[in-house]
This record gives C-alpha cells, structure tokens and sequence, in this order.
C-alpha cells in the first residue's frame, strides 16, 4: 500500500479493502453506522413527506386548495436545514462532530413530536422547522465525522455507508407510509415515527468517542492517538500522528499569519485563502448541481409526480414511489463500490449525462400525455345532476375544446371523473366536492384531482426510476463526499457548512417552487426546465470539480494550491517522488 494509493489493491474496490477492513476491526463500523444514523434521519424526513402530504390534504382543506401551503409544509424543513447546517459548521469546529450529532438528534425528536401532534397546519409547518434544524446538522456532520473517524484507503466508501443509511431511510418511510394508510391518524404516525432513531443515536452516541482529528487539533493528543490505535494497525499509527502533527503546524503557522476572528471572519477569510475558496468552487458547485438537477421534486413529491402521471390513488401512488426509493438505496450500494475505483469526478460526470438523458424522456412522455387528455363530455358531465358540472365549464366560452387536462388547471375548482366504460374515453369535469367524488367512485369510475388517465402513464414512472438508478450512484452520494475531504483541516467544519448551506438554499428553492411550476409550465416545461439545470451543473462540475479518489487531506491541499484544470495534469504523489 503506496500512502495515497492503492498500488497494491489497483485491481479491486475500496469496498472489498472496507469489508476486509471492518471486519478485522469491527470498531470502524461502529463508529461509521452509529454516526449514519443522522443520515437514516435526514433520509426519512426527505421521504416521508411526500407520502403523509396526500393525507395531510385530507385533513386540511385549506392545504388541498393552497398549492403554496403544501409548498411550504414541504419546504420549510429546508428552510431550518439551511439555518441547521450553517450553525452545525460552528458547532463542528467549535464544541466538536460528537455534540453537533446529539443536538441534531434532540432537535429531530422535539420536531417529530411536535408534528405527530399538530392540531393545525401551522404547527406542522413549525414542527417542520425543527426537523430541518436537525437535518442541516446531521448532513454535513455525519460524513464528516465518518470520514475523520476513516482510515484514509476506505474513507470513501465509509462515507458511502452514510449516503445508503440516507436512501435506507427513503424506502424506510414509503414502507411506513403505506403501513400506516388504513390507520386512524395515518400522516402523524408517519411524522412521529421519526422520534425512534434519533433517540437510539443519542443514547449510542454518548459510548462513542470524538473525531481524533478535531480532538489533536484541540490539544487533546493523547485521546487522538487512543483512538487511532483502535482505527489502524499498530504499524501505520505514528506514521498518521506525525501526519497529523505536520498538518496541525501548517495550519497554525496560516493561523497566525491571518489571525483569529468569529464565524463571519473565518468564513471571509476561509474565502480569502487560494486553496479553501478553490476548494468551496468545487464544494459548492456539486452541492447546487445535487439539487438543481430535480432530485428532491422526486423525493418530496413522488407520489404526486405518479398521481400526475394517471395514477389517482393514493395507496397506488404510494406503492409506485416504493420503486424509486427502492431503486435510490440500490443506487447507494452501487456507489460504494465503485466510488474509489472509478473515482468521484468520472461517477458524477457519468451520473449527469444519464440524468439529462432521463429528464428529456419524461418531459416527452408528459407532453404526450397532455396533449392526448381525454376530452369532456357534456354528456358524462350531466350525468351526475344539472348542479354537479363544474361551474368552470359551463361558463367557459371554448368548453368544446376542454379536456381533462384543462379542467384540471389551477382556480377552475374542477375535478375529473373518468368514463365509466373506457376510463382513456372522454369523460366528466364535475365541481370537486365529497359528495361527487363519492358518486363517481360509486360507479366504479376513477376520480381525478392531480393528473389524467394516460396510456403512457407507466412510461412516467419507468424513466422516474432510470432517473434514480443515473442519479444515485454519482449525484446521490458523492457530492457529500466531496466535500468531507476536499477543504483544508482548519476550514473542514466552515467549509462544509457553507457548502451545505448552499445545498440547502438550493433545495428550498426546487421544493417551494415545484407545486408552482407544473401548475405554470406543466409537468413537461417543468422536467425539461430541470434537464437545462442539469447541463449547467455537467459543465461546471467539468470545469471546476478535480478526482480526490485516493489522495490524503494534505495531498487534496498540494492538488489545490496548484489550481485545477481539467486539461493539466492532477497532483499524485509520484509527482513528489520525482523531485
């Protein structure tokens, strides 16, 4: 084993040398599974909101009627996720990774009790906030925490453990939610549930030990190397002190020369320094690429992008959404095997073509929907009594040209009942009531709130799952990698934070704007927007984003100092060895 490389393993996986590795030092795992528990966390609230929204619209007419409302009941646990991660940057550096993780989990409890208990949207909304605090926390930390507590030859595929714990909790909470849709309270079992782990990660935390990283940097030398024994072999442990030492005197001696400041300052001067701000490029640049490429529309809203597809039940549309959060935890497993072998810039280059490729496809498959909408029937539409025709119809001067996609449209007040011999025939635009959404289905007929009948309503929801097998192996997980060993020591809490940040306040963005753009671009403007997205995300990551598959912190810095450019070649340590 070459420090930096793996010469002697070049034929085999970081995540066969993790297994090997584990299980002849099962504390590794231990550590790297207990401090994933945060990504389990952070993975069941990204999922199960989207199944406890279809039952949260039940309970709460004005949340069905508020396209903005559900936005909002999604998103503002983003909005504390952004405010979470840039405090957890401080906490990090400040108070250590172990306590950023424990004030996550009681902040993940506080929310998840608050919710399952919330006798109004308001207080969902703030018990969201509270859930998203514990969420921006336990994003950038877990990772962090996982990789410092890492022999360096299996860091990435470690990390990987806490981006399958986070697809883990995805499929987790859709097997939940469809547990809990014939159980009275069917949404606050679903937020509640949450409240578990986190409260089995607090209590596993308090056994487990600090980052020796951040515990050498704070003086605390003895505790460091107490725990590199039980990391490494006896062999390589002074060589990885004195690694560390050398590091910590680098940093000191950059310390001094910019002197000491609070969180605004450190973060001015982290972005004053040539390698930190080259580092945040590259950080930053795939944390907004992760978001903007449209993943969490899928995420939050999976069973509703379903329902727009043609599938109007909400057990049905549940069930289909199993398949891409099944498909996302399989996506995870791929990427820790593959991460250290063909590299981190190669899986999310490769990852990005894919996903483009899939957002045209569904963009297309959705045009084709819309535009073959079954058309309205007088006939059908005054079938179920002269008062049950939506109002909006009647009065409408081109209601010979409606179909069911126009009924459908925002402030028609409209629902669509299918025709009852051939459901793709043309069919009812009925004033969306109870009373009618009960005698449509009384006649074995399917009622339509979201999306219309479609032939190719299937293709939808197979391109929704190649989306999720192009995105997960790269975009998924390595972006979180990425960015727990690209920034010097000193800047690795702040500089994560900041990144995380940036992940977050795009994620806002995609998940309070959704809702809204297929209601002003349809479902296929909208997916077509996000493939421009994600051709932006493909060029900058080209530009910007160097390989650290292999390379120590210290030779992640050299790579840096130097610049990066995709058309020069990347430090390696034979580059030393030549000198």
């Amino acid at each position: 084993m070459v420090e930096g490389g793996a010469v002697s393993t070049a034929q085999k996986t970081e995540f066969t040398e993790c297994w090997r590795t584990a299980w002849k030092t099962p504390y590794i795992m231990r550590l790297a599974l207990s401090a994933g528990i945060g990504g389990l966390l952070f993975g069941y609230d990204t999922g199960v909101i989207s199944g406890a929204l279809l039952y949260i619209r039940e309970d709460f007419k004005a949340v069905d009627k508020n396209t903005f409302l559900q936005e909002t009941i999604v998103s503002m646990a983003v909005a504390g996720a952004i405010v979470g991660a840039a405090v957890g940057g401080w906490i990090n550096d400040k108070y250590g990774r172990k306590v950023s993780i424990m004030v996550a989990d009681f902040l993940f409890f506080v929310g998840a009790i608050i919710m399952s208990l919330a006798p109004a949207p308001w207080m969902i909304i703030f018990g969201r906030v509270f859930v998203g605090l514990g969420v921006g926390m336990a994003s950038m930390t877990a990772p962090l925490y996982i990789s410092e507590a890492s022999p360096h030859r299996i860091r990435g595929a470690l990390v990987s453990t806490n981006g399958l714990l986070i697809t883990g909790g995805q499929f987790l909470s859709y097997l939940i939610n469809l547990a809990f849709t014939h159980v009275n309270g069917t949404w606050r079992w679903m937020l509640g549930v949450a409240g578990i782990p986190a409260l089995v990660q607090f209590f596993l935390m308090l056994s487990l030990p600090e980052s020796p990283r951040w515990l050498y940097r704070n003086g605390k030398e003895d505790e460091a190397r107490s725990i590199m024994e039980k990391i490494y072999p006896a062999d390589e442990v002074e060589g990885e002190m004195q690694t560390l030492k050398t590091s910590l005197e680098e940093e000191r001696a950059m310390e001094s020369s910019m002197g000491k400041g609070n969180m605004f300052q450190k973060v001015k001067q982290a972005w004053g320094n040539d390698v930190v701000r080259r580092g945040l490029y590259a950080g930053i640049t795939v944390q907004v690429a992760q978001q903007f490429v449209g993943i969490n529309t899928v995420m939050y809203y999976s069973p509703t992008i379903i329902q727009f597809a043609g599938f109007a039940s909400n057990k049905t549309a549940l069930a289909l959404s199993l398949i891409t959060s099944g498909l996302n935890a399989i996506g995870s497993l791929i990427s820790m095997g593959f991460v250290d072998r063909q590299g981190r810039r190669r899986l999310m280059l490769i990852s990005m073509i894919g996903i483009i490729t899939c957002l045209l496809t569904l963009s297309a498959v959705f045009y084709r929907a819309s535009v073959t909408s079954p058309h309205i029937s007088n006939f059908e539409s005054a079938h179920f009594g002269g008062n049950s025709t939506c109002p909006s119809y009647v009065h409408a001067p081109d209601a010979s040209s409606w179909s069911c996609m126009t009924c459908l449209q925002k402030d028609t007040g409209c629902a669509y009942c299918s025709n009852g011999a051939n459901k793709y025939g043309a069919g009812a635009c009925l004033a969306a009531t109870d009373a009618l959404k009960g005698a449509c289905r009384a006649e074995n007929r399917i009622w339509y709130t979201k999306g219309c009948p479609s032939s190719t309503g299937i293709l939808a929801v197979l391109f929704l799952g190649l989306y999720i097998i192009a995105y997960s192996p790269g975009m998924g997980t390595v972006p979180w990698i990425v960015n727990s060993e690209i920034y010097p020591s000193k800047y690795r809490g702040i500089g994560g934070g900041i990144a995380a940040v940036a992940n977050w306040t795009s994620n806002l963005i995609v998940s309070e704007t959704f809702l809204s753009l297929t209601e002003a671009l349809g479902s296929s403007g909208t997916f077509l927007l996000f493939a421009g997205f994600s051709f932006i995300g493909l060029v900058a990551i080209f530009f910007l984003v160097p390989e650290t598959k292999g390379l120590q912190f210290e030779e992640v810095e050299k790579l840096l100092q130097k610049g990066y450019s995709p058309f020069r070649k990347q430090y390696s340590e034979d580059d030393d060895n030549s000198k």
